[in-house]
């Protein structure tokens, strides 16, 4: 398969790791009453992107990319605690372990690469937690995908889940849901081009607004979603 169709393939929403499970705390806004119509919607993401999503999650997909192109495990298996680290949600750290678990289960599938298969066995096995951005990351790496291109398409598939949350939790229709995602599009490309050219040691997350919204969203009575 051509490298560009498979990227297409990952950062697809019916790629099967349970993306649309998860609000990435929306839903906690949405529900206490912050968040109320697109706008609203559009500011929540637009801090995520800037605040977590980008300055961390891309620069590690473009890192964890690099390294599987060396077969650099130790490399992979350290980025994978820094960001285990610096997640403190639990919720977010959990789903963001589950969805990488998946990606690299799905991954190690079809590629049928022997260093997939080794990451795979050391996120079942406990020895690395498996966070989605480097599982992406890795298996862009080993398939090809050019890493400005593969930390692009993670950051608009985070978005989509974003977005799409929000279609299931509020009355915003398709047209409202694509605008959105038309007017980041600029942020998207311009965090996944910041991202290629840093280190480990240039990670960085600051979202508190987010992070109280994570932690509080597991205490709601009723909720849709698991993050």
């Amino acid at each position: 398969m051509a490298t560009h169709v498979s990227l297409l393939q990952f950062a697809d929403a019916l790629f099967p790791i349970g993306g649309y499970t998860h609000s990435f705390g929306l839903e906690y806004f949405v529900e206490s009453g912050q968040v109320k119509n697109p706008d609203g919607v559009r500011e929540v993401l637009v801090s995520y992107l800037h605040g977590r999503a980008g300055p961390c999650d891309a620069v590690a997909v473009a890192i964890a990319g690099r390294l599987a192109q060396h077969r650099d495990m130790d490399g992979c298996l350290a980025l994978d605690r820094d960001l285990d680290a610096m997640n403190h949600v639990a919720e977010s750290r959990d789903a963001s372990r589950q969805m990488g678990h998946q990606t690299a289960r799905v991954a190690s599938a079809l590629t049928e690469d022997p260093f997939l298969t080794d990451y795979l066995a050391a996120v079942e096995s406990g020895e690395t937690p498996g966070h989605h951005p480097v599982a992406f990351g890795i298996s862009g790496g080993i398939i090809g995908w050019d890493p400005e291109q593969a930390a692009s398409a993670f950051l608009f598939s985070t978005a989509s889940q974003i977005v799409g949350a929000a279609t299931r939790l509020m009355p915003l229709g398709q047209l409202d849901a694509q605008k959105i995602l038309w007017a980041v599009g600029p942020l998207i490309a311009g965090l996944a081009h910041e991202a290629t050219g840093k280190a480990s040691q240039d990670i960085w997350s600051f979202s508190p607004g987010l992070e109280v919204a994570g932690m509080r969203h597991a205490r709601l009575e009723q909720r849709l979603f698991r993050s």
